[in-house]
């Protein structure tokens, strides 16, 4: 695995408020991104995308 370091400011706005974000690593841009994915799809929807995600990146492993 490679080590992935962050520089990012991210604004994110929606139509009754908003935040800024200043992730530093994965870990922390992954919990960002889901939060914004469920506030904007819902829980289901949000983890019906994310475990598309995780498929396709399985099935790219398989030899």
């Amino acid at each position: 695995m490679t080590t992935v370091s962050i520089d990012a400011d991210i604004k994110a706005k929606w139509q009754d408020g908003h935040s800024s974000y200043s992730p530093s690593s994965t870990e922390e841009l992954a919990i960002i991104g889901i939060d914004l994915l469920v506030r904007d799809l819902g829980t289901e929807a949000a983890q019906s995308f994310i475990e598309q995600i995780f498929e396709k990146h399985l099935s790219d492993q398989k030899p």
